[in-house]
């Protein structure tokens, strides 16, 4: 009751602004709200954007944590009462783009302030870090890709107390870095985008209590041991070794190297400790051998995607697979036979991707033997839905229905395959799904008697189908569905969206001609409807006819100009000659 209570004053207290101005008589109430009811209050009022900067006087004494990240009418005005908040202790000015240097001397006065994030806020020069070095509180401080120079660096030595330092897209050099070893309680340390180089990484061993590193984009080739280190990243580099040295190795726990350029494989790996190693990202890297993953007993997330890696290195894998919860092989040479090779060996697999490779409907039985895997990626690939065995009277099988034995499938993407509308019969029977993902030409309202069946579907895309109104409108989606993307189908009009909309208000609708979210409010990317869109929708509501479930939608024969003929014509046409067309059986026992 009490949580009620609050949760109601907080929503009465933020209704609007002249509910905002009833509790401003009440300035002694405001200033006295516990920090936690301050804080909440506050984000409510910049959230629905009628926040204005003398409102913030109520709020100096009570306030704790103030997120102003990306208002774009943040000025010196707002930071001016914000300098007299007593109490604040973290404070996100992130984005902020009028933000200049100058503004900055008001937060000078906050002696309770542990956090700032000024990321991006390219208005901040060296003459506003100066502002900030009477702040020796500041235990967090982030000037990401803001104007700061090397020498605007070398001032954050004063800041003692820092333990999180973010320096990304800034031009630190190898001195600029190693005036920066005083600060011996730094945990993490950003670099990304920096001058630093294999003489000013020596530095870094400088930091005893350093877990998270970010080289990515520098010209690190080499990296000494750093005994604290847990997290690295250096993606984009050219990297010889890591981690060199043999005592107290790193007990890293994340590597991440996408799109580096390796010397020696072997060496680039052989110091790492591997038995703490539980993330690799080696994605878009220059990797040929992989022998080093055998050694990976405890990876638990592994992205290999845009490699070039094929289906015998899958055997490395497979000898550490059993706590590999996920696996992206997207963009690879790995083929149906590299993921039979997984079979078995991959008990608690949650996500996998082979997106953009050769794997057929095959690949799909071994995958229905992965009995812990929740999303399944099979875009782009030659899956058609449907294997047909040997034999002249064998009927064809449809290889998802393999994937009803998943009990944890809850997002399956089938987007560019060759999978056909009647291969999709098996997906009425899936329990578990909350989230599909379609997109074919071949696409009809069939499309949407699959999925009225799934209990729990949250999230349903079909594109570049050719749905038509009749069948958006008498669609019964399933009561947990919150978002249809339905983008390039384009027989449907403007006005059919809508109201599908009206009749359920809760679904977000995405096409061309119209985004409508759950508030009902709609955004238009068309013209108004005219006369003449009315005479349209009403001649093709004449021409659309119900289609039943065993049949292939006769629109599929015409081109889309015949159409869009069709479409704005009163006229009936008669259409082309039929040709014979064979269906897998999709009657249930």
């Amino acid at each position: 009751m009490e949580n009620q209570l609050v949760e109601l004053c907080l929503q009465t207290a933020s209704e609007s602004r002249d509910s905002i101005e009833k509790w401003r008589r009440q300035r002694r109430t405001l200033e006295r709200l516990p920090s936690q009811l301050a804080d909440s209050l506050l984000r409510r009022l910049i959230s629905r954007r009628i926040l204005f900067p003398s409102l913030l006087e109520l709020f100096k004494h009570s306030v704790e944590e103030l997120d102003l990240r990306g208002e774009s009418s943040f000025d010196a005005e707002w930071i001016a009462y914000i300098g007299a908040f007593r109490y604040l202790r973290s404070l996100n000015l992130s984005d902020c783009r009028r933000l200049t240097t100058s503004a900055l001397w008001p937060i000078a006065g906050l002696e309770s302030l542990r956090e700032l994030d000024l990321s991006r806020c390219s208005k901040v020069t060296d003459a506003g870090i100066r502002h900030l070095l009477t702040i020796t509180t500041l235990a967090k401080l982030c000037i990401s890709e803001t104007g700061v120079s090397a020498n605007g660096v070398m001032l954050l030595s004063s800041l003692r107390n820092l333990s999180v330092l973010d320096l990304g897209g800034l031009p630190v050099t190898d001195l600029a870095l190693s005036s920066l070893q005083v600060l011996t309680k730094l945990q993490y340390l950003d670099l990304w985008g920096s001058k630093i180089t294999d003489k000013g990484a020596a530095f870094l061993q400088m930091f005893p209590k350093l877990s998270f590193l970010n080289l990515a984009w520098t010209n690190v080739t080499k990296l000494p041991n750093l005994s604290s280190l847990e997290c690295l990243n250096m993606s984009n580099c050219t990297i010889n070794t890591l981690l060199e040295g043999d005592n107290n190795k790193a007990p890293l726990t994340k590597l991440i190297v996408s799109g580096a350029t390796f010397g020696d494989e072997f060496e680039a790996f052989h110091y790492i400790e591997t038995t703490f190693l539980t993330f690799l990202d080696v994605s878009n890297s220059s990797l040929h051998k992989f022998y080093f993953l055998s050694h990976l007993n405890a990876l638990e997330h592994l992205d290999l995607s845009r490699s070039m890696i094929g289906d015998d290195s899958l055997k490395l894998i497979a000898c550490f697979g059993v706590n590999l919860k996920y696996l992206n092989l997207s963009h690879t040479r790995v083929s149906s036979a590299g993921v039979e090779t997984l079979t078995g060996h991959a008990p608690n697999l949650e996500f996998l991707s082979v997106s953009h490779t050769s794997v057929d409907d095959v690949a799909i039985s071994y995958m229905s033997m992965m009995p812990s895997v929740k999303v399944i990626d099979l875009s782009n690939t030659n899956i058609k839905g449907v294997i047909h065995q040997l034999g002249p009277e064998s009927d064809p099988v449809l290889s998802l229905s393999a994937l009803q034995s998943l009990q944890h499938l809850g997002r399956l993407n089938l987007v560019d395959t060759q999978v056909t509308e009647a291969a999709l019969y098996p997906l009425k029977n899936f329990q578990e799904l909350r989230e599909l993902s379609l997109k074919s030409v071949s696409l009809t309202d069939i499309s949407f008697n699959f999925t009225s069946s799934m209990p729990k579907l949250t999230n349903l895309s079909i594109r570049d189908g050719v749905l038509t109104n009749s069948g958006l409108n008498s669609y019964k989606p399933p009561s947990t569905l919150r978002m249809m993307d339905l983008r390039g189908c384009w027989l449907l009009t403007e006005d059919a969206i809508s109201s599908f909309c009206k009749t359920h208000p809760h679904i977000e609708v995405r096409h061309e001609l119209v985004h409508i979210f759950p508030s009902k409010q709609i955004v238009s990317k068309s013209a108004s409807s005219s006369r003449s869109t009315l005479k349209a929708s009403q001649a093709k509501q004449k021409q659309e006819v119900p289609v039943l479930p065993c049949f292939l939608d006769q629109r599929l024969k015409y081109s889309r100009e015949e159409l869009l003929a069709l479409q704005y014509s009163s006229v009936s046409r008669a259409p082309p000659h039929d040709k014979d067309v064979v269906l897998p059986n999709t009657q249930s026992d």
